[in-house]
């Protein structure tokens, strides 16, 4: 045995496993929390196959499924990237979770990527349950998988900086309150089960600018129409996720 084999080695850890370490724990803590799950994965699903089996809403031509899905994935990732993260890092925050983590060996920045990158685990959870129903209920989608992939980052971008504005900045029982309204006034309203052509024509134009509504459109016209890049519901949500991240950065408060 050479000498030295059990030096201590005092130190952190390299910094990408912090990180990795941290996602890990946050992605736990997500899918055990039974509320959260209820967000994101029971609600959606359950909307997709009642929508989708019961002629409730006029979805236009085609199948219900083939207009729906594309809708109901951009709600997985905003009730996951937006009102999950919302709340429990708003708790976080009251509970000094987040202050205790802020004086950790883990840079600040780096609890920040790790709870995007719990985010973005979940959310391939998600979407490959709701693709299986999805094609249990009949669902043939078209398109660019390319396209679709930058639609859900710059979704997931968009409104996790918005979440996060909004755990940062308000006292956590509001951003419990605010964000399940957004969450339902965006499900009505943002192109998810209702068509935005349904609205009147000043209110839908209103409307198509919300991330949801640029998220569910543009996933819908790839997915449904095999429509080609849709540059201009990218650069919505290429907006909002600057906008929203940006604000986030220079208002959240640790405690």
């Amino acid at each position: 045995m050479s000498a030295g084999t059990y030096t201590p080695k005092p130190g952190a850890a390299p910094l990408t496993r912090m990180i990795a370490a941290q996602a890990a724990f946050e992605t736990k803590m997500l899918l055990r929390n039974g509320e959260q799950l209820l967000l994101t994965v029971i609600i959606p699903s359950l909307l997709l196959v009642l929508f989708s089996t019961v002629d409730i809403v006029d979805t236009g031509e085609g199948r219900a499924v083939d207009f729906l899905t594309p809708g109901v994935l951009a709600l997985a990732v905003m009730s996951t990237a937006f009102t999950g993260q919302a709340i429990a890092t708003g708790f976080e925050r009251r509970y000094g979770v987040l202050k205790r983590l802020g004086a950790s060996p883990v840079p600040r920045w780096a609890l920040m990527a790790a709870k995007t990158l719990s985010v973005l685990v979940t959310e391939v959870f998600q979407i490959a349950l709701l693709t299986a129903i999805a094609f249990a209920l009949g669902w043939s989608p078209h398109g660019d998988p390319v396209s679709v992939v930058l639609l859900l980052v710059l979704g997931t971008a968009a409104f996790s900086g918005l979440g996060l504005l909004m755990a940062g900045t308000l006292k956590a029982e509001v951003t419990l309150a605010a964000a399940n309204l957004v969450f339902l006034l965006l499900l009505v309203g943002g192109g998810v089960i209702v068509p935005l052509d349904k609205f009147p024509g000043g209110v839908a134009s209103v409307l198509g600018l919300l991330p949801i509504s640029a998220l569910s459109d543009g996933l819908r016209d790839v997915l449904q129409h095999d429509a080609g890049m849709p540059w201009g519901n990218l650069g919505i949500l290429a907006l909002w996720a600057v906008l929203g991240l940006g604000a986030a950065a220079r208002t959240f408060r640790w405690e």
